[in-house]
């Protein structure tokens, strides 16, 4: 029952209703402007507008009509694709490597590694920039990826390390006493085991890549400017409703890769312990 609890220490659902309530107010807050920018991609002025008063799709026309903004969307896909090749595997061997040592510092060297995720992103791309510049990799592919992977090594650690903790290394020690080396019994032992949170440390990788923008705008250019940053251009120059029409896409992008992470995430916790 709504307010009959069926123990004398168990809170209702009633009682919790202030805060269903209050959580569902700061969902909408987040939520909300998101939500704006979906019917603004359908309207047929010039100019966003909300609500439209005429619908058209001619904004999406114009996006994939475009043959600069598809160029732009193709460097931001070969980043995150790359990046995605890059931050996983070294999310995951870090991931591990903290795992299995008993070294004295490990608290400490996971903090340097997540790093990124508490440092405010228009730092790192100051620094980027900067480093970049000496090393003459602005405005090059290479150095965005180098960049996004940076950022997204984190989300791979973090999300890779939950998976660890609820993987039994004993499995693994006892492929190695049968004589596989530490590399292969990782392989074909640990790996399966918590692939579920590779997958998901993965997909929040190429999202980090996918969305990122600040540090883009710092360090890709020219032919190789992601589509955030031509977003960001074309919002200071002209205010073009095709931006609203590409955030929808990369909204419903995003949502989607989420909920697949979210996927393998239920998986992972459904799947039995051996």
């Amino acid at each position: 029952m709504l307010n009959r609890p069926a123990s004398e220490t168990q809170i209702t659902h009633l009682q919790r209703l202030w805060l269903y309530l209050w959580c569902g107010l700061v969902m909408l807050f987040l939520i909300l402007p998101s939500l704006i920018v979906i019917p603004m991609s359908f309207s047929d002025s010039i100019y966003l507008e909300f609500p439209p008063r005429n619908w058209s799709l001619r904004w999406y026309e114009n996006y994939f009509g475009s043959l600069e903004w598809r160029e732009a969307t193709y460097v931001s896909l070969k980043a995150a694709f790359f990046t995605v090749l890059v931050a996983t595997p070294m999310g995951t061997a870090a991931a591990y490597g903290l795992h299995v040592s008993g070294m004295r510092f490990a608290t400490l060297i996971r903090i340097a590694l997540v790093m990124p995720l508490m440092t405010p992103i228009i730092l790192i791309a100051i620094g980027v920039f900067y480093l970049f510049a000496k090393m003459h990799l602005n405005y090059t592919l290479l150095g965005l990826i180098i960049a996004h992977s940076t950022l997204a090594i984190p989300f791979v650690l973090v999300t890779v390390s939950s998976g660890l903790q609820t993987y039994d290394m004993n499995q693994e020690m006892v492929a190695r006493s049968l004589g596989a080396s530490r590399l292969r019994a990782f392989f074909t032992v640990t790996l399966p085991q918590i692939r579920f949170s590779v997958i998901s440390g993965a997909l929040f990788a190429f999202i980090t890549s996918l969305d990122e923008v600040i540090v883009a705008m710092f360090i890709s250019g020219g032919e190789n400017a992601t589509l955030n940053r031509r977003m960001f251009n074309a919002l200071r120059d002209q205010i073009d409703p095709t931006i609203a029409a590409i955030s929808t896409c990369l909204i419903l992008v995003s949502i989607v890769l989420l909920m697949i992470a979210q996927f393998f995430g239920t998986q992972r916790a459904r799947r039995p312990n051996p």
